[in-house]
């Protein structure tokens, strides 16, 4: 999986203390993700930053399966 939040936050310049004041979301749990340090995220919390940056899910994180033995 691919995490595109810090590229997001990036390219629109957004701090994550704007996001977090705006979402409610805590700042560990944002710098986390920021850093890609996280493995887990909660669905809640991916839903509240898709809605607070006007995105798919599909645009914050990718998926790109492994290919399947054979």
């Amino acid at each position: 999986m691919n995490n595109n939040f810090s590229k997001i936050l990036g390219a629109r310049l957004i701090s994550i203390s704007t996001v977090q004041e705006s979402t409610g979301i805590s700042r560990k749990t944002l710098t986390d993700l920021y850093y890609k340090r996280t493995k887990n995220t909660k669905f809640n919390t991916l839903r509240k930053l898709c809605d607070y940056l006007q995105i798919p899910l599909s645009e914050l994180i990718e998926y790109k399966p492994k290919p399947v033995a054979k």
